[in-house]
Formats: structure tokens, C-alpha cells, sequence
């Protein structure tokens, strides 16, 4: 071996992902590596051209443009640059050039491929590299606002349903939005649709000047314009419908069918709400969520925005609840007096990842007996049952509906909560920060709509529960080293890895539960809490920006290290070593984290959030 490869081999022990190989293969790459020296200002390769391998800069600096010749990042010595290009089509799709002389190091792409398909630790590395570099609109993450074809149509109640008719065939539509009063003050009070028209007109024999209130279909399920068309696809299918209502504040805004979806290809979550709603069985089930590590790869690496594939996983799980809800009522006979089964957690804050427990509860009618409570033990048994063996396993702290503890009439709910807010004791902060994601998923939502009012209200006034709830908050940190690094575990399997759910996302879903505790906010997902603090003020704006900003990068690399575990063959967990990261990837994570102690500090020295 000569000097010159004994030098490199000494180069790549401080480099990762070559630091992980075996003292032979690293010998063997070492040996693929060209040396090539570059004088200050010269091009290495430009955008389009054909690459032939991988640059590692040894020496010197190099900057990269991109193809309007923007810079886009400067690299310095144990940096990687050319590897998107690579790994898509073998093209270059930035520039480079040397800023100062410099020595880079070349390894054929041959080589490259070989060492990601082998080691895991460069598949881990490169992924990113991987992904596709664009992605164009798909119905799933298409608002609703967009998708509506024309102004709806409507009439009153009083309509006669001969004239509806005829309304509908003139425009060419299958539906009218039944309204009462004019202009913006009318609201919609309910849906009349063609097939009404067969089943509950002709079909019964009903003159044509029977009133369109007597047919329609009252208080029809409704759509927010900033709902996305997955919401569309997940409703129409699970509840089988075709049309949806889009209402906001009351008015209706606009009507969505299902002729207007057919200019967009259904996307696979669509396609699994489709097959639990259809499922007769667990097993069934089990087998449409063991495809949801697949769908998580697949929306990441499309570049979806982090909020958007989390509330599409989320949807799968709503989906399973209820449709396991209907099984368990098909078993067990219609509910003695109505219930309403909630999340809280992640699928409360519709946020899951390809790793979830579940958390849950049963709100029951105030008229239910002791005799009743056999029947929700038994249906609350059928369903976390039903969920473990679909993948969402068992919650560790035992907050599920099985605990007769969260099987409860809404009175003790509302005691609960009264309790909790007057005496903040360790217990009661653990318990009111889960109990204030609650998200209703299945049964009568009107069980919890002024519970959760109220609570918020009651809570916010009881300034000694407000500053227990922040000092419990502040109880997860960012994991931040004393020397501009990170803290990463010790020991273990996850050695020197970061926790990226219990110091990253957790620390800002606390805060996001405070501020919406303290602006009395009934938002519940965690980036709708942290704009609608901003909105309303309880945040400065610079201060919400920031942490939003923050909050995006840390729960996207939460996300793209999930897909590229599922993407090796391995389980998705939320674990993240920082060595895996580049130099750029590692830096502005550690700024992400900052400012995250930074809220966390002006939260816990009451200055709130506007410090």
C-alpha cells in the first residue's frame, strides 16, 4: 500500500458514513478514490453534465449553484456534493466550483452504489439524495377551495320538488344545497340529491309539489374549503356518499361530487380507508395497516409537507376506530344510551408516524346505568383489541377506554377535568396535558362540544393550574450539548442517536397545549395551535414564526429518517443519529432545537410567550 492511500484511508476514518465500514472495505474504497486538485474559481462540473462519480472535498472550499446560478449551499473539507445527481440519472443537477485551491476527492458512482445497497448506514446518508426532486398536485393534498367546479345551486325548503327537479336538470347537476335565508345569512340546513328524488319521491308515490324539506337529507356532513381532498375521498368512501356540502360559518360555499374527482387518480391513502371501510374482519384490517410504513415512504418522498402525511396516516387510524365501532355494535346490539369514543395523543392531535400507540376514551350519556356498563367494557375491549392487533399497540400507561377509569358518564368527565384544574398535583398535569388533545372519532360528538368549551375556559382562569401546566411542559428539553453539538444517548441500542419524538417534537407539542390553554384556542393539532397563537396574539409574531419554522424541520427529519428505515427494510422508529446528517442538515437542526429553548425559556421565566 503507498503513502498517497494510506493517507486517504486516514482521511475517510474521520468522514461518515466511512468511519462505519470494515477496515477492508474501507482499504478497498480507498483505493477506488481518484485525487484530483482544483485552482481557485474552477469548475468542477456543470448543471446537465454527465457525473461520473462522487466529490469529497479533502481540502479547500467548493460553493454550489444551482441552474440559474443561485447559490445553494458552500461546502468545506468532509463534505459530499454530486450525489443527487448520481443516484436519480446520472446527471448533474447543480454546479460546483472551487472557491479557494482545493483537493477533492472522486469515487466512481459504480462504487457508490454498491456501498449504499451493502451498508446501511450510506443508504441512511444518501436517501434523501434519492427522492424524487419534485412532485405535482395530487387529489390527496389538493384543498377543497380548489377543487370546486362553480358557484352552488340551492333552494329553500319550500321548494317544490318537482321544481328542484328541474333546477337539476337544467344546470346539469345532481344535487342542490337546501338553504334558508338570503345572501350570506342563509345557512344550510340540508341536502337534496337525484337519488332522493327516486327513493323518497317516485318511489313513495309523492305528488311533485311536496316541499324539497320534507325529502332532503337534514344536516348533511360538511366540508371546511381548507379541508383537503383527502378528507373527501376518506368521507365519500367510509360513509358511502357522493356529495359533500362545503360550508364555512354556516354558508355554503360550494358542493363537491363525485364527477368533480374524477380529473385526479385516488392516492393510496384513499385506497386503504377504502379497504377498512370495506373490512368485515380484524385480520383485514390488520393486513391494510401492515401497508402504511409503504404509504409513509411514499408521501415523504413526494416532498409532502409534514402536517399533510401525518393527518393522512392519522385518517387510516380514524378509520379503523369507527369501522371497528360498527363491528363491535354488529356483535354486541345497538348502544343502551349514545357514547362517543375520543383520541387523545398523537391521533387526538392528528399527527401519527409510522410508530403509534393508542390513547383513548368513552364519553357516555349521563342516562346510562350501572347495568349499561357491561356493554361500553365489552365494546371498549373489542375495539383496543381490535387496534393492538392492527398495529396500534396498546397504550404502556394504560390510558385507554378498557380502564373503566376513562369509560365514564360525561358528569364525571366534567368532574375529572374540575378536579385536575383545582388540584394540580404531578397526576392531574399528566393527566389534563393528554385529556387536552381529545379529538372526538366515533358516536355522538355533542357529548364533548361543551365540555371542551368550558374546560378551556375554567382552566385558563386558574392562573395557579396554568403555571403548573408550564413547569410540567418544560420537564422535556431539547437535546442540546454544552459544546454546539447534541446531546445523544449514552448507551443502548440507540447509542448516539437523538431522540427525535421525546427531545424534538414533544418539547413543541407542549408548548403548542400551552398557548392554546392560555388563548383559550380549540384547536388541538399542534401546527394549527402555533398559528392560531400567533393569530391571536398569545405569541409575538417573530416568536411564532420562528417556532413554527422550527417546528417544520424538526418534524420533517423526523419523518425522513422513518422512510429511509422503512426504505432499508427496517421498522420505522424515532431515532436519529446525527452523524447521519450533513454538516448543513446537523447545523440547522441545532438552530431548530434553540429556538425551541428559547420559547421554552421565555414560557418558564413569565415573560410567556411575547418575551
Amino acid at each position: 500500500m503507498d503513502s498517497a492511500q494510506e493517507t486517504i484511508i486516514a482521511f475517510l476514518e474521520t468522514v461518515h458514513p466511512y468511519d462505519s465500514l470494515p477496515r477492508d472495505v474501507l482499504t478497498r474504497v480507498a483505493a477506488q478514490f481518484r485525487r484530483r486538485e482544483y485552482p481557485e474559481n474552477s469548475e468542477v462540473y456543470a448543471a446537465g453534465e454527465p457525473l461520473s462519480g462522487l466529490y469529497l472535498v479533502k481540502r479547500g472550499a467548493v460553493e454550489v449553484l444551482d441552474p440559474n446560478g443561485a447559490l445553494v449551499s458552500v461546502l468545506g473539507p468532509r463534505n459530499s456534493f454530486g450525489e443527487r445527481g448520481l443516484l436519480r440519472d446520472g446527471l448533474a443537477m447543480t454546479s460546483a466550483r472551487t472557491t479557494r485551491d482545493s483537493v477533492l476527492l472522486m469515487l466512481p458512482k459504480a462504487e457508490l452504489r454498491r456501498l449504499i445497497d451493502e451498508y446501511p448506514a450510506f443508504e441512511r446518508f444518501f436517501s434523501r439524495a434519492r427522492q424524487s426532486a419534485g412532485h405535482g398536485a395530487d387529489l390527496a393534498t389538493t384543498k377543497v377551495s380548489e377543487l370546486m367546479a362553480r358557484k352552488p345551486l340551492t333552494c329553500d325548503p319550500e321548494t317544490p320538488v318537482a321544481e328542484a327537479a328541474r333546477l337539476m336538470r337544467d344546470n346539469n347537476v345532481s344535487s342542490l344545497g337546501v338553504v334558508e335565508g338570503d345572501g350570506e345569512a342563509a345557512r344550510l340546513t340540508g341536502i337534496v340529491t337525484t337519488r332522493d328524488l327516486t327513493a323518497r319521491v317516485l318511489a313513495e308515490g309523492l305528488d311533485g309539489s311536496t316541499p324539497v324539506g320534507l325529502v332532503m337529507t337534514p344536516d348533511p356532513l360538511t366540508l371546511a374549503p381548507g379541508s383537503l381532498g383527502s378528507d373527501i375521498l376518506h368521507m365519500m368512501l367510509e360513509r358511502r356518499i357522493g356529495h359533500l356540502p362545503v360550508v364555512e360559518n354556516g354558508v355554503l360555499r360550494g358542493m363537491i361530487t363525485q364527477t368533480d374527482l374524477t380529473r385526479f387518480q385516488a392516492v393510496s391513502s384513499a385506497q386503504l380507508i377504502r379497504d377498512v371501510a370495506t373490512a368485515d374482519t380484524v385480520e383485514e384490517m390488520t393486513e391494510v395497516t401492515e401497508r402504511i410504513p409503504r404509504l409513509l415512504m411514499q408521501l415523504v418522498g413526494a416532498h409532502n409537507a409534514h402536517e399533510v402525511v401525518t393527518r393522512l396516516i392519522t385518517d387510516i387510524a380514524d378509520a379503523v376506530t369507527r369501522r371497528l365501532l360498527v363491528l363491535a355494535e354488529a356483535r354486541l346490539g345497538p348502544p343502551p344510551v349514545p357514547y362517543l369514543w375520543l383520541a387523545c395523543g398523537s391521533q387526538g392531535r392528528q399527527e401519527q408516524t409510522g410508530v403509534s400507540d393508542q390513547d383513548n376514551c368513552l364519553f357516555l350519556d349521563d342516562a346510562v346505568r350501572p347495568d349499561d356498563m357491561d356493554y361500553f367494557a365489552r365494546l371498549a375491549r373489542f375495539v383496543c383489541d381490535g387496534l393492538n392487533a392492527a398495529g396500534y399497540f396498546h397504550c404502556p400507561g394504560d390510558m385507554m377506554a378498557t380502564n373503566p377509569r376513562w369509560c365514564q358518564p360525561v358528569r364525571v368527565w366534567r368532574q375529572y377535568f374540575r378536579n385536575w384544574v383545582e388540584t394540580p398535583d404531578p397526576e392531574a398535569q399528566m393527566l389534563a396535558s393528554v385529556m387536552f388533545d381529545l379529538r372526538p372519532i366515533g358516536g355522538t360528538s355533542s357529548l364533548f362540544r361543551d365540555l371542551q368549551a368550558e374546560t378551556l375556559e375554567m382552566a385558563s382562569r386558574n392562573s395557579i393550574f396554568v403555571a403548573h401546566m408550564i413547569s410540567n411542559s418544560l420537564k422535556h428539553q431539547p437535546p442540546l450539548g454544552l459544546l454546539r453539538g447534541f446531546a445523544t444517548i449514552r448507551s443502548g441500542e440507540h447509542r448516539n442517536h437523538i431522540d427525535m419524538k421525546l427531545g424534538g417534537v414533544i418539547p413543541i407539542v407542549d408548548l403548542g397545549r400551552i398557548y392554546a390553554l392560555q388563548g383559550r384556542l380549540s384547536e388541538v393539532n399542534t401546527r394549527a395551535r402555533l398559528l392560531a397563537a400567533e393569530e391571536a396574539g398569545v405569541v409575538s409574531v417573530s416568536g411564532g414564526r420562528d417556532l413554527i419554522e422550527a417546528y417544520d424541520m424538526i418534524a420533517s427529519m423526523r419523518l425522513e429518517s422513518q422512510a429511509a428505515l422503512v426504505r432499508s427494510g427496517r421498522k420505522p422508529d424515532n431515532y436519529l443519529a446525527p452523524s447521519d446528517l450533513s454538516d448543513f442538515e446537523r447545523s440547522h437542526l441545532r438552530d431548530a432545537f434553540v429556538v425551541v429553548r428559547t420559547m421554552q425559556s421565555a414560557l418558564g421565566h413569565g415573560k410567556g410567550a411575547l418575551g
